[in-house]
């Protein structure tokens, strides 16, 4: 869960930074009880003498900046073979299995010594990377690709560090987190993320911190898949959620061309507001375990949507306990319902956009896509301040010239300004000629 304190300590320093150990250390999703708790692989103690000579190695092997080119270069000087086989061997034969996890602990010391050593930033900026391309030459020159998945990359590990003992994570996990990319694009990391979503790697029922292949995914028999434990791969739930997402979509455009005047609530309708509530206890499931850091774009879009069809719900309840002799105001409720309703359409089909992701085309679009929004509202949000300026001196011009009020007709002209649909009408009459001048700059802000 969120740590308030981090958020509304006004003592938050370098020293904070330094001391998020304790962050690290509580659980943040399931598993909750007891008998589930994960133990890490190997002694937490030990892979922190791993992490400390990986360190010890990388400030020794980086001593100050270098181009990024230097050390991703597949011929560097700066990263050698000698080097990945001393990375290799930090464990020794013993805890070999936890060097990538110690990469990846450095990569995060490095980073959190970049934002606090502010005057050396650059260089634990190179030694970063240079975690990261050392982590994705051991992943990718692995043959045993057995090894590589259950041991290197799915068990979990933790450091031991003030007393504590860390939350046990696996590679996996901790490269998403810290978004490391070449990690991340290695081609053992994407087989193995590949083997997690068909499922044929799943977690052991008896052993929650191991995972074990799926015995029989070579097998061509229909019925042998057809296994209610199967329902957790990644892959099915995947289908699941597309298939009810598109029985919402159609139950909302049967809802919307199927008015009910009356106002009553009938059948699917019924199903509509009963799914949009078990929507929202997810969403809001979700926003209790993870916090303000589970809020992002597609979230936001799903809970305006979600809240669309609240309101709409609510005024049909408010329409459908009207009396019969109320008949005027029980119309207009339920009219008003429906264009809520109908207001939601563009956000369902939205919603939709999110279940393509999975295909490297569309996941590609949806991210230039989401950028450009973000970017369109940025740019609105610094416009607005533009736009309130202009508005004022066309106001005062007008207050000054005639005292009449066109406050309504300043303001949609503007607005089709914006939409590229000037009217000059309105301005000419402004204090001739200062009115027409402002508008004409106001035009050359506005394509600008």
């Amino acid at each position: 869960m969120v740590n308030w304190r981090f958020i509304f300590d006004s003592d938050y320093d370098s020293r904070t930074l330094l001391n998020r150990f304790h962050e690290e250390s509580q659980r943040l999703l399931l598993p909750a009880y007891a008998s589930d708790e994960i133990t890490p692989a190997l002694p937490s103690k030990e892979v922190t003498k791993v992490a400390l000579r990986l360190k010890y190695q990388i400030e020794k092997v980086i001593p100050c900046e270098l181009e990024h080119s230097v050390i991703t270069n597949p011929n560097s000087d700066v990263i050698t073979k000698k080097v990945i086989q001393t990375a290799r061997e930090a464990g020794g034969e013993e805890y070999r299995a936890c060097v990538l996890f110690c990469l990846i602990v450095c990569l995060r010391w490095f980073k959190v010594q970049s934002r606090v050593e502010l005057w050396d930033s650059s260089l634990h900026k190179c030694r970063v990377l240079a975690c990261e391309v050392i982590a994705k030459h051991i992943i990718e020159s692995e043959t045993d690709r057995e090894y590589l998945m259950r041991e290197a990359l799915l068990k979990r590990y933790s450091i031991f560090h003030h007393g504590e003992e860390s939350t046990p994570v696996n590679v996996i996990e901790r490269a998403v987190d810290l978004h490391a990319l070449r990690i991340i694009g290695s081609s053992g990391y994407q087989k193995c993320i590949t083997y997690l979503w068909r499922g044929w790697y799943h977690q052991d029922e008896k052993d929650p911190s191991r995972f074990i292949e799926y015995r029989e995914r070579a097998n061509t028999n229909y019925w042998v898949h057809l296994s209610p434990d199967r329902i957790r791969t990644p892959a099915y739930q995947n289908t699941i959620l597309v298939f009810f997402s598109l029985l919402y979509l159609a139950l909302f455009t049967v809802v919307i061309n199927t008015i009910n005047p009356s106002g009553d609530l009938d059948f699917v309708e019924g199903i509509l507001y009963v799914m949009t509530l078990a929507y929202i206890c997810d969403e809001l499931t979700k926003i209790w375990k993870v916090g303000r850091y589970y809020l992002g774009f597609w979230n936001v879009i799903n809970l305006a949507l979600y809240a669309l069809l609240a309101v709409s719900f609510i005024l049909r309840m408010i329409a459908v306990t009207r009396s019969d002799s109320d008949i005027a105001k029980r119309l207009k409720f339920n009219e008003l319902s429906y264009n809520f309703l109908a207001f939601a359409a563009p956000m369902f089909w939205i919603r939709l956009l999110l279940f393509f992701d999975i295909y490297r085309f569309f996941g590609v679009m949806l991210v230039v896509l989401k950028v450009m929004m973000k970017e369109s509202i940025i740019f609105f949000a610094l416009l607005f301040f533009v736009l309130v300026g202009f508005l004022q001196a066309f106001v005062g011009m007008d207050q000054a010239d005639r005292g009449i009020p066109v406050t309504e007709g300043i303001i949609r002209g503007m607005a089709n300004t914006i939409v590229s649909a000037p009217n000059f009408d309105v301005f000419h009459t402004l204090a001739p000629p200062f009115g027409t001048i402002l508008y004409y700059i106001y035009n050359f802000v506005i394509m600008v």
